[in-house]
């Protein structure tokens, strides 16, 4: 038995439901249940459990982006000005609302942000970048990594979380 969070316990199977969703999010009840090895309702009420303690967030459908048509994606390393915590509110807050900024963490070293950005082309890329300089987020410096191609994009191993072999 796992304890994560001081309110919820977790055993094997539900480790192997969630690793199973963030690699299959589409497999049906049946499909779930017989992957470890139970009977599909009490699966289901498992998954339910899982999704009303939030460990489940929602259920998405991996896009290719290449499919799509023509895109560049960037990883982009962020220094802020000032280290007030109202700096990190407003950059944080300009960031939500553009769109083309995919994902962004706020990280321990040298720098205060990693941001996944995906654009069209480097010129809208940089137009993007301009745009987040010239308003009040409190940008002092960054540095752009464009992806050549993607190497490994995997779900996280859970069982590793636990302190297991994956």
């Amino acid at each position: 038995m796992t304890r994560l969070r001081p309110d919820l316990r977790l055993d094997d199977r539900d480790i192997a439901i969630l690793a199973t969703l963030s690699r299959e999010g589409r497999i049906t009840k049946t499909d779930l249940a017989a992957r470890v090895n139970l009977s599909p309702t009490p699966c289901w009420e498992r998954m339910k459990r899982l999704e009303k303690a939030g460990l489940i967030h929602g259920y998405r459908a991996e896009i290719s982006l290449a499919d799509l048509g023509p895109h560049v994606q960037v990883f982009v390393t962020v220094e802020l000005e000032s280290h007030r915590a109202e700096s990190f509110q407003i950059f944080e807050r300009t960031v939500e609302r553009m769109d083309q900024i995919v994902g962004c963490w706020a990280i321990g070293g040298g720098y205060d942000y990693l941001m996944q950005v995906v654009a069209t082309d480097v010129t809208t890329f940089q137009a993007m970048m301009d745009g987040l300089l010239e308003s009040r987020a409190g940008v002092r410096r960054y540095f752009s990594y464009i992806v050549t191609k993607p190497v490994k994009e995997e779900p996280p191993a859970l069982a590793l979380l636990e302190g297991k072999d994956g």
